[in-house]
């Protein structure tokens, strides 16, 4: 038996087939179009979950179940000693504490440890290289824990969102905002910080909002993260519910912005597009974690 196992969900953008070749469990979140269960990557490909969503059927996300939770951490203990958890950030989804709270208890306590360091998306996924690289390293689970959590806040990532409606559907902008932004072609980019997701800019088109994105980047890698770039410790990160032609030259355009810099890319999770839709881009960074 290995000693530290790690398990995250589907809202880190890491599928079934690249979980397998890192050697850890991803949990497939649950969704829902019009009452009925999906569950990402498993019951429904993303080029059908578009379709669906396009189609203009109603979308919603759910908390994974406990039995779901607990049936894939009793896996992941057959073969390790230790799993570390690392779960959607708890500032998007109660599933996070009720992980925490079920990790409190027997049979899982002092076996299981959820780390909730504020993140989705590439960044969970960068996340769960750290952690991998922890374990590599001979660093414990809670140790590992504790180590992530601390970096919780040395990250951070922007998405621009090409239509409005889903954002009008999910309550955060009016009808009438949403019909204006529509008329006015206003693209909103949105910044992931900490656990919360806000707006952070209106662009008029698509191309402002990607030169703001990026703009926005290069201040964040010159001030807030400027000891970790200067290090060479930063991690660019990129995030697309896009066609791969239109990702693959967003990808390019970062290279470009960032000579030298290598980027991660990955699908937006299916959970989160629900709220953005069809075509949206993100950049974002995150900073190595320290060790002690």
């Amino acid at each position: 038996m290995h000693n530290i196992g790690v398990i995250t969900d589907s809202h880190s953008g890491i599928t079934q087939k690249q979980a397998e070749k890192l050697g850890i469990f991803v949990l497939p979140m649950p969704f829902y179009f019009d009452e009925k269960c999906y569950y990402e990557d498993v019951t429904l490909s993303r080029e059908e979950f578009f379709e669906k969503l396009n189609s203009g059927r109603k979308a919603a996300t759910s908390q994974p179940s406990l039995a779901d939770v607990m049936k894939l951490w009793n896996e992941g203990l057959k073969q390790f000693e230790q799993i570390v958890y690392l779960p959607i950030s708890s500032g998007l989804s109660g599933s996070c504490a009720s992980a925490q709270a079920m990790a409190e208890d027997a049979p899982y306590k002092g076996r299981v440890f959820v780390v909730d360091n504020g993140r989705v998306s590439t960044p969970l996924h960068r996340a769960v290289l750290d952690a991998l690289e922890l374990v590599e390293e001979g660093y414990q689970a809670k140790e590992i824990k504790e180590i992530l959590e601390q970096a919780r806040d040395k990250m951070v990532i922007y998405v621009a969102v090409e239509t409005l409606v889903h954002l009008k559907n999910g309550g955060r902008i009016s009808p009438a905002t949403a019909a204006l932004g529509t008329v006015l072609n206003i693209k909103p980019v949105l910044k992931f910080d900490v656990g919360t997701l806000d707006t952070f800019k209106k662009c008029r088109g698509f191309a402002n909002a990607k030169k703001a994105m990026i703009e926005a980047m290069r201040h964040d890698l010159e001030t807030t993260f400027r000891e970790w770039y200067e290090k060479g410790e930063v991690y660019l990160l990129a995030a697309s519910s896009s066609s791969k032609e239109v990702t693959k030259q967003w990808v390019t355009e970062i290279e470009q912005a960032f000579p030298g810099m290598e980027v991660l890319c990955d699908d937006l999770s299916l959970g989160v597009s629900c709220h953005i839709g069809q075509g949206g881009l993100g950049i974002g960074c995150s900073c190595r974690p320290r060790r002690r």
